[in-house]
């Protein structure tokens, strides 16, 4: 699903100001639907929406709300993800070319591939995946719950863990697993967010807190750095983005610097407003979040545009593998 970005136009022409937002509630309400915008969209479409969060806490209020149709602020796999889990309504996303870089990491063939290669083996993958990629998995997780997840599996299966590769090391860190296999996905803004930048800013500014997502390339760097004594271990926090604003709140550093996608800095920034939270890097934007424009959210609500829809077997299939995570433990912070 993922775009061609030089086809993005940014906005659309269309100014997201009081009589846009006015006119999309109405709308909403007209075709009796629900808004949900992900941490990482736009600061317009985040204070439109009627709720803001991760694509799985997002997700479970869809499939509880009382309204018909959900428009799905976020890229793709989040849509599907809440069809999957409310089958029976109306799920809408904006601009269906709002792909993932994560999710597009591995397709069901090649995970069936990769089980065919381990007979037995326990698939943990992330809820950053596609429906046909959840349908061929035991358990899904969360940024949050990984450690969790993999930890209920008995310790002589082997468990083969996808998509995210730093996410996986992270897990591997912390559970000290041996027969954990690691797929070689990423998301390609996590990625980019590297060592020697992290190292940088947190040398310039050594009494901020690090807000450092998993799926970050410099999650090990910031463990590194703390190892080294370069960074006091209490400022190093591995988190995902639900945590951030967990900590957020509770900290009492006056400055933070956040490894993840920049949209999160707006939700933070209401958490605790008196904080200066800075990115590690300014330009880790994910171009698939912001083609959700006010132009887009307009049309789709305006058109009924772009209805997504998953295969019935396929997402029972993969409804049952988001299932097995919810009963081994709360989801927690989602991705």
């Amino acid at each position: 699903m993922t775009a061609d970005v030089d086809e993005l136009v940014p906005y659309g022409g269309v100014r997201a100001d009081a009589a846009w937002a006015d006119e999309v509630r109405r709308l909403a309400a007209d075709r009796d639907a629900v808004l949900l915008a992900h941490n990482y969209q736009l600061p317009e479409i985040q204070e439109v929406a009627d709720h803001t969060g991760d694509s799985l806490a997002l997700s479970r209020i869809a499939a509880a709300s009382d309204a018909s149709t959900i428009v799905f602020c976020g890229v793709h796999f989040m849509a599907e993800t809440a069809k999957i889990l409310a089958p029976e309504k109306t799920v809408l996303i904006p601009d269906a070319r709002a792909g993932c870089s994560l999710a597009d990491s591995i397709t069901a063939e090649q995970l069936r591939g990769w089980k065919a290669q381990h007979p037995g083996a326990v698939v943990v993958s992330y809820v950053n995946t596609t429906a046909e990629v959840k349908a061929e998995t035991d358990i899904c997780c969360t940024s949050s719950n990984a450690v969790d997840v993999v930890a209920s599996v008995p310790a002589d299966r082997e468990v083969l863990f996808c998509p995210d590769q730093f996410l996986g090391a992270h897990v591997k860190r912390e559970t000290g697993r041996e027969n954990l296999h690691i797929w070689a996905g990423e998301c390609h803004v996590h990625a980019g967010i590297n060592g020697p930048e992290l190292a940088e800013r947190a040398a310039a500014d050594p009494d901020a807190d690090l807000f450092i997502h998993p799926e970050c390339g410099c999650a090990t760097s910031a463990l590194y750095l703390a190892g080294e004594g370069a960074v006091p271990e209490d400022k190093v926090k591995i988190l995902s983005t639900g945590d951030m604003l967990t900590a957020a709140r509770d900290t009492r550093a006056e400055s933070v610097l956040v490894a993840t996608e920049v949209g999160m800095l707006h939700q933070l920034r209401k958490a605790a407003p008196e904080i200066d939270f800075r990115a590690v890097n300014d330009r880790a934007s994910c171009r698939y979040m912001k083609m959700i424009t006010p132009a887009a959210l307009l049309r789709s609500l305006t058109d009924g545009v772009d209805e997504v829809d998953v295969d019935p077997d396929t997402a029972a299939r993969a409804r049952d593998s988001v299932r097995r995570m919810v009963e081994i433990g709360n989801p927690g912070g989602g991705e």
